[in-house]
């Protein structure tokens, strides 16, 4: 409705300016329905926990557990079953806070709305307004509809939320072009936005799902979440486990059956019965095995890991709504991230005056009072700008009380200027009260106040300095009132546009001694410049330091204007290309995909180009982080690979699609999550090699024991032991482990690499240390000492010390144990020692070892398994001194 003439817009709406009749009113609200959010999904918790078990590995778990259900394994099955079952309690309770987008949408519009019906104002609750009702347009009020604005006095609204524009919006009455974007149509009024100053009246357009808000709301029920890199890692391995756990078993029951003539007679002669009575016990041996093969620890020790890094992040102000975006965090190539309350204050402040020919800077930020007046870094005689910083303070309708800002953020800017020279609004305004005033308009672009200046009226206007300069025919300089020439009004309007360049917005100040308010805007004497802007939080270029250090892209979307977009990521340290949501449009999404490499800044974009741009990223091969406040962030927010809301500024709506909120809506608590992350995924990597090598080195003495002819190396029980102590235990202490250091020195790591990349020490080198050392012990016991008991017991202290030398080795994939301190987790130590306890009280506690299947032997045997056992941890020690280390570290 914006390009159309209002009585057209009126004719189309069938609505009158006498509003309409409440039996009209009634037949609307049944033909569009109420004016809310409509919520299509409801939150199951159900649900939630049943999505937990929605993972590969688990699916693998499940069926060992109906195996070992089957086949009477009772205890293999409580153990894997409140592995099961751990695993889903835990990744519940931290996912509970569900998604309730729509639920926070539904809020912004249970409004009270002021409506003309039957030629009469009454109030009515907001979610009965229908299109073509006339509504009341009051300063404070929270629009409950969309509307086309008719009437006005110096209407603005703060739009912040939706457009990501930082100041007001100034409404005119004119008619826009069809394809002007959201941020630029002047004469509308949008649902959930904030009228700041003036009043006016407008007549309906849209209500419900059919406002931009609403259309958000679609948006955001039309993205699907999608699984993270640790989700897709993590599935894909276990679909590799699970195919090796099939080809392992199937080789090892051929293998088992084809040495044994007579069950292999009753399959050839096809008495089936017999063959599945004889073969039960190769077919235990084979499902044993699998059993083996599988980490059942490993979600459960995924999940406490995740866990544990949302505790952590916690502290550095960075909460976590669901578990796998922590580790999400860690592979971030790209940040996204909105200008407007993110990398900016969302508070304007005076940053240059000028006056009596000089250009004075203005230190301080945001709506902080403290603050000098500089020229080339020495402070001025503030007595030199006190008239300019008066007439700020004096024509100004805002109000701040040092926290909370209550109009114009321009003006509030003013007030704060003036403060910092020791002026209060407050007490000037006392001492000089307002007499009268001549509005702002869009027109005229000027605002004039009166006021008795010891004891002569005077008239103190500001405006657009353009406008301002036209009518001034005096300046004031150094005290004194002198000719303003055309030649300094061209020098005044150079230092304007010179400020304007850098973004900054600027106001020319006046004043004139009248007694005929008529004529005062007229031969006024000009007094100086303040220019202003939204600035950068002081933290912000820090940040991105470390960013560009750990091979992060930053990229700025807003829906503020490309000049402003521009100057300050210049001002952090932000350089390269920028577009318009319009030239946006017009490029296709394959090209897109090619180009996003070197834009920068996005300006003056909506809701659906954040989503084209984060699709063009996550196409181009980036995991993309989406930092945003606003209404307007919400869908890309939920469409990233993880969204980033903030927690004091932020929007109810853009807080529940995120994956994670600032807590302080500190940028460089990004930089501090982004550190975590890739701590929480080196950890990972750290018990993933830890239970993985253990596993597949003891599968293999197994399987290869069968395939010699040998008997079985370790029984079911020894397998189950070693599963739960010496693999069990160390592996969750490793999951508190610290992180690796020097984690914001290295680039990230690739999305294609799997979870195992660069770790063969682990998962080539010492398992075939395991299997050599265990089959030589074992060969040992049952061959020369002809006692398979102790050859069992033997074996299974082999790969039990393998295992707990190795949790050592773990405590770092890229540098020696040493380097990162032996002996700094004590959780880890702890859980060896406890685990070397139980395996000595097995072997030679007789009453305990009976229940365990475990003989003693002899004590200088014991001794050398010990320290030969240590070759697996060693082998891994020297691997990585020698390998070569990634770039950075």
């Amino acid at each position: 409705m914006h390009n159309k003439p209002i009585n057209e817009v009126f004719k189309a709406l069938n609505a009158k300016e006498k509003g309409l009749t409440e039996k009209e009113a009634e037949a609307r609200l049944k033909k569009y329905g109420l004016n809310e959010i409509k919520q299509e999904k409801k939150i199951s918790p159900i649900k939630i926990f049943l999505n937990q078990f929605n993972n590969v590995v688990i699916y693998i778990l499940i069926f060992a557990l109906a195996v070992s259900i089957f086949l009477g394994e009772t205890i293999d099955a409580i153990v894997i079953g409140a592995i099961v079952v751990a695993n889903a309690v835990l990744g519940f309770i931290q996912e509970y806070r569900a998604e309730k987008s729509i639920e926070a949408l539904k809020k912004l519009v249970s409004l009270k709305a002021t409506v003309i019906r039957d030629e009469k104002e009454k109030d009515i609750d907001a979610k009965l307004l229908v299109p073509g009702d006339i509504i009341k347009l009051e300063t404070g009020d929270k629009l409950p509809a969309d509307c086309r604005i008719y009437e006005l006095v110096n209407l603005q609204t703060q739009e912040a939320a939706l457009t990501g524009e930082s100041t007001p919006v100034k409404k005119e009455l004119i008619v826009l072009a069809e394809k002007t974007p959201l941020a630029d149509r002047l004469n509308m009024a949008f649902s959930g936005t904030i009228i700041t100053n003036g009043k006016g009246k407008a007549v309906i357009t849209s209500t419900g799902m059919q406002t931009e808000i609403g259309k958000i709301a679609t948006l955001i029920e039309e993205v699907k979440p999608e699984l993270t890199p640790l989700q897709k890692k993590i599935n894909t391995l276990g679909k590799r486990i699970g195919m090796a756990v099939v080809i392992i078993s199937i080789i090892v029951f051929l293998a088992q059956l084809f040495k044994d003539p007579v069950i292999l007679g009753y399959l050839t002669s096809f008495e089936f019965l017999e063959f599945l009575k004889g073969s039960r016990e190769l077919f235990l041996t084979a499902i044993a095995l699998a059993v083996a093969a599988i980490p059942e620890g490993l979600p459960a020790v995924v999940t406490i890991g995740l866990a544990i890094g949302i505790k952590k992040m916690v502290k550095r102000n960075a909460l976590n709504r669901r578990l796998p975006s922590v580790e999400t965090l860690g592979s971030t190539t790209v940040i996204c991230t909105d200008k407007t309350g993110t990398l900016t204050k969302n508070e304007m402040t005076v940053r240059k005056i000028y006056t009596n020919g000089k250009i004075i800077d203005v230190t301080g930020s945001g709506y902080e009072t403290k603050g000098a007046f500089l020229i080339n870094n020495k402070k001025i005689n503030e007595k030199e700008i006190e008239l300019l910083l008066k007439i700020g303070a004096l024509n100004n309708d805002a109000s701040f009380d040092n926290k909370n800002v209550i109009g114009d953020p321009t003006e509030a800017a003013l007030i704060v200027s003036a403060a910092k020279a020791g002026i209060n609004k407050d007490t000037l305004q006392k001492k000089y009260p307002r007499k009268g005033e001549i509005p702002f308009t869009s027109e005229r672009k000027i605002m004039t106040t009166f006021h008795n200046i010891n004891g002569s009226n005077a008239a103190y206007v500001k405006g657009a300095p353009e406008v301002m300069l036209k009518l001034c025919s005096s300046i004031y300089e150094n005290g004194r009132i002198k000719k303003l020439t055309e030649k300094r009004k061209k020098e005044i309007l150079e230092i304007n546009a010179k400020f304007a360049k850098n973004a900054l917005r600027v106001l020319g100040f006046a004043f004139k001694r009248v007694m005929d308010k008529s004529r005062a805007e007229k031969n006024l004497v000009f007094v100086g410049l303040q220019a202003m802007i939204d600035p950068p939080r002081e933290e912000v270029k820090t940040a991105i330091k470390k960013c560009r250090k750990a091979g992060i892209k930053i990229v700025i979307i807003t829906g503020d204007h490309e000049i402003t977009a521009k100057a300050v990521a210049k001002e952090i340290g932000i350089e390269g290309k920028s577009i318009t949501g319009a030239e946006l449009e017009k490029i296709k999404e394959k090209d897109l995909e090619k180009q996003v490499e070197e834009i920068v800044i996005y300006a003056r974009v909506n809701p659906e180009h954040k989503i084209k741009i984060v699709d063009a990223l996550k196409n181009a091969g980036h995991v993309v982080a989406m930092t945003g406040d606003g209404v307007n962030d919400a869908p890309a927010l939920k469409k990233a690979d993880i969204g980033i809301s903030m927690g004091i500024t932020g929007t109810d709506v853009a807080k529940e699609a995120s994956d994670m909120i600032l807590t302080d809506d500190n940028f460089a608590s990004i930089v501090n999550a982004v550190e975590e992350g890739r701590g929480v995924y080196d950890n990972i990597r750290k018990y993933f090699s830890y239970l993985i090598s253990g596993n597949i080195g003891e599968v293999m003495i197994i399987f290869l024991s069968i395939i010699f002819g040998w008997p079985l190396p370790l029984t079911a029980t020894q397998i189950l032991l070693i599963n739960l102590v010496t693999d069990g235990l160390p592996a969750v202490a490793l999951s508190a482990d610290p992180y690796e250091p020097n984690a914001m020195s290295r680039k990230p790591r690739k999305q294609t690499d799997p979870i195992y990349h660069d770790l063969n020490p682990f998962l080539i080198y010492y398992p075939i240390a395991m299997i050599i050392t265990g089959l030589c012990v074992f060969s040992w016991f049952y061959f020369v000492r002809e006692n398979l008991i102790q050859a069992q017991t033997a074996t299974f202290l082999t790969i039990a010390m393998f295992e707990l030398y190795q949790a050592f080795a773990c405590r770092s994939t890229i540098y020696s144990a040493v380097k990162v301190g032996l002996f700094k987790n004590k959780w880890l130590i702890l859980a060896v020692l406890s685990s070397f306890a139980f395996v000595t009280g097995s072997i030679f506690i007789p009453a305990f070892g009976s229940y365990l299947d475990m003989v003693p032997i002899g004590i200088t045997e014991f001794f050398v398994i010990v320290v030969i056992s240590s070759i697996g941890a060693i082998i891994i020690e020297l691997s990585k001194m020698l390998a070569k280390k990634p770039v950075g570290v």
